[in-house]
């Protein structure tokens, strides 16, 4: 059975609302995410991998990553086939474009709205957010990571690194991923969020 980008969202945000026990993290976050992967109701590993998890690795929380975007919206793009990890092909617009600073140095990131998601209850305003930085490969996943956020309801936005997760898909070959498209580089080592995962 293949998954798209919406179970995790439900993942990583309906699990969080419910009590489990906490594993190791230093912010609320990671530690939700832990207890998530914990949960073998709901984890994305793989039996072996669950079995003696006792959690992810995150950098440490910088605040300096958590960042006031400007969003110049889109509203005439065209929907696209964005690739994926397997042969599936997930349908998405450009919604806008964020635009935001980081110690000073202007960068700028497409936003993505997913035609399944439009017409899912209770996520037809989440926006989709795949980055590229120069930490992948080396300390995070090669692939890029993940930011899901909420459309606004004027201009700005706050993206916050320090929660970008990892494609389910790095777990367990099983889900299918959205693959980074190569527009959403960033020219910096964005050192928050998860790292790489260390497989078992």
């Amino acid at each position: 059975m293949k998954y798209i980008l919406l179970p995790m969202l439900i993942f990583l945000v309906f699990g969080c609302s419910q009590k489990k026990h906490s594993l190791k993290g230093q912010t609320e976050w990671q530690r939700q995410t832990n207890s998530n992967f914990k949960d073998a109701s709901k984890s994305p590993l793989k039996a072996k991998d669950l079995k003696n998890f006792t959690g992810l690795d995150f950098f440490d929380f910088d605040s300096t990553f958590v960042v006031k975007a400007i969003l110049e919206r889109t509203p005439n793009s065209e929907w696209f086939n964005m690739k994926t990890t397997d042969d599936r092909l997930s349908k998405e617009r450009i919604y806008g474009i964020l635009k935001f600073q980081i110690k000073g140095n202007p960068y700028q990131l497409n936003v993505y709205q997913g035609e399944e998601n439009m017409q899912t209850e209770g996520y037809e305003d989440y926006l989709f957010l795949p980055f590229l930085d120069d930490t992948n490969g080396n300390i995070s996943y090669g692939g890029g990571r993940y930011i899901d956020l909420r459309i606004p309801n004027n201009d700005s936005i706050i993206i916050d690194f320090n929660k970008a997760y990892n494609p389910l898909c790095v777990y367990n070959e099983k889900y299918s991923c959205p693959i980074v498209p190569r527009v959403n580089y960033l020219d910096i080592e964005i050192k928050a969020g998860m790292k790489k995962f260390k497989k078992l």
